[in-house]
């Protein structure tokens, strides 16, 4: 274990800099921060942990498989610079970016349009983790998937399913090659309990909190649909109504698959 008590450190300088999209893009690396996410990083993310960024006084579980791991315990001082939560954890984990190799198959998925609230992407990534999804893809405009908020959202399931960032007209175009069914939440859609499930493979277009998918892109689904609402709000948040038709797209058709 290597200590390390000035903010000067070039390493500590560069560890700080991934607290920036840009940076992180740069690098191929961001923080994750938190006892609970570097835990699913050491077991179940192959060599994705690089360093691990200790606060003076955290004990490391005695368990955790660290051996090929960089350890540095630094100052409360720099660890409260480096952390990115009000309520700071003791230990922060440097991680290379894996972006999966993926070959889209026959199978069930999330396409995500230009949200931008990290905390809402983490939870629809953990949604999609939730209901055994295939994959999530990120269209433009969303928000950095290495977001701090958004990993801490996610709660490790972004180990779990490969989440990539990638031209969502591409992916609707190979998707309808393989004859998946498409669906796109929009208010403008129809009630989706009056709307039959092709089967039991699709992909599900979410879109922007306040403007919803692009029209360009719903202008590409086989059918938009809409949750029914008996209340007077407007609309649902966006990964609470994702939850909702995975859960109606799942049930509606593996019936049908019987």
């Amino acid at each position: 274990m290597r200590r390390m008590v000035s903010l000067q450190n070039e390493k500590v300088k560069n560890w700080k800099k991934l607290q920036m999209k840009k940076w992180r893009e740069k690098e191929r690396m961001y923080l994750l921060e938190g006892p609970h996410l570097l835990q699913e990083a050491l077991f179940t993310a192959n060599d994705c942990l690089t360093d691990v960024i200790i606060d003076e006084g955290f004990h490391l579980p005695p368990d955790w498989p660290i051996a090929d791991v960089e350890v540095y315990q630094v100052t409360h001082k720099i660890f409260t610079e480096l952390s990115q939560t009000e309520t700071p954890q003791g230990v922060i984990g440097v991680c290379r970016m894996i972006q999966p190799a993926l070959s889209i198959q026959r199978g069930r998925y999330l396409l995500v349009d230009g949200v931008q609230d990290p905390g809402n992407l983490g939870t629809l990534i953990r949604t999609a983790d939730a209901f055994g999804l295939d994959a999530v893809f990120l269209g433009e405009g969303c928000v950095d998937g290495y977001n701090a908020k958004t990993l801490r959202s996610a709660q490790g399931s972004h180990f779990h399913l490969p989440v990539i960032h990638r031209d969502l007209f591409a992916v609707v175009s190979e998707m309808k090659k393989l004859g998946i069914s498409l669906y796109g939440s929009s208010l403008q859609g129809r009630d989706m309990t009056a709307t039959a499930v092709s089967g039991p493979y699709f992909g599900l277009v979410v879109g922007n909190e306040g403007n919803g998918a692009s029209p360009e892109l719903l202008a590409e689904m086989d059918k938009e649909v809409k949750i029914p609402m008996a209340g007077r709000a407007e609309s649902m948040n966006v990964a609470v109504a994702a939850g909702i038709l995975l859960y109606w797209l799942q049930t509606k058709g593996l019936a049908r698959s019987v």
